[in-house]
């Protein structure tokens, strides 16, 4: 979508859901180089108040971002400016499934960039109890579409 096709107040969901496995979990930790002990160490998780190993966070909100990119920023994001407040009010386990949904805060023209608009969004994820896993504030820098005399023929 373009920036101009962006409504503030909209909420735009993403689907299908995806459910996060094990794999996904200990390959994402050990390809970040996270080796903490609650996302990886089943033995020892089982011994803190969680009972079990939880999803790494970043893995969480990496998968909510990615999942609204086919929908709204594909081939129209310039670039990601900056999160703001991130919160993780639940834990994601093993065998979750994700579902995410972004909703439009504000849209208007960047004072630096013709033709591009800086954008500002809230990712949230759920899991199938629909408990709020993360949410996340997001700034973005997005093009405007091309008026008839930019577009390439």
């Amino acid at each position: 979508m373009y920036a101009d096709e962006l409504q503030s107040g909209a909420t735009y969901v993403h689907r299908p859901g995806r459910t996060i496995s094990e794999a996904d979990n200990v390959l994402f930790s050990t390809m970040t180089m996270n080796p903490q002990a609650l996302h990886l160490d089943a033995a020892w998780s089982e011994t803190t108040e969680f009972g079990q190993r939880l999803v790494n966070s970043m893995l969480t909100l990496a998968t909510v971002v990615g999942a609204s990119v086919a929908q709204i920023t594909q081939g129209t994001l310039v670039a990601n400016l900056g999160f703001g407040e991130i919160s993780f009010p639940h834990p994601l386990h093993h065998g979750d499934t994700l579902y995410s949904e972004t909703t439009v805060l504000g849209v208007r023209a960047s004072g630096s960039r013709p033709g591009q608009a800086v954008v500002s969004l809230v990712h949230t994820g759920r899991n199938q109890h629909g408990e709020v896993v993360v949410r996340a504030a997001r700034t973005t820098l997005m093009h405007y579409r091309p008026t008839p005399d930019q577009e390439i023929s």
